[in-house]
């Protein structure tokens, strides 16, 4: 059986997200949560912003998502996983061959 993607999330009627995504403008930002479905190849939810507007987000740039076990284990030591940083330095190395 399908579940609405209005249907308040863990039988709630009223919950609210704040935003982690670390570069955007609205960090640390709460909002109560209008929806939360599938749109655009992503899971995102929707909110009204302070003017009333419906807007959304990617689930993932705020507290909605679930934890990352890199995140939670490197406890804000590292920003970076290994095989983030291997990714960056064939970018790096590609980059250089143009330059």
């Amino acid at each position: 059986k399908r579940r609405s993607s209005t249907t308040p999330i863990d039988g709630q009627r009223e919950q609210t997200f704040r935003v982690t995504h670390p570069f955007h403008p609205w960090l640390g930002r709460e909002y109560e949560l209008v929806s939360y479905r599938q749109t655009w190849g992503e899971q995102r939810v929707y909110f009204h912003d302070e003017q009333g507007q419906l807007r959304a987000f990617p689930v993932d740039w705020t507290t909605m998502a679930p934890v990352d076990p890199f995140r939670m284990v490197s406890n804000g030591r590292s920003w970076f996983r290994v095989v983030d940083l291997v990714e960056m330095s064939g970018l790096f190395k590609r980059w250089e061959d143009v330059v």
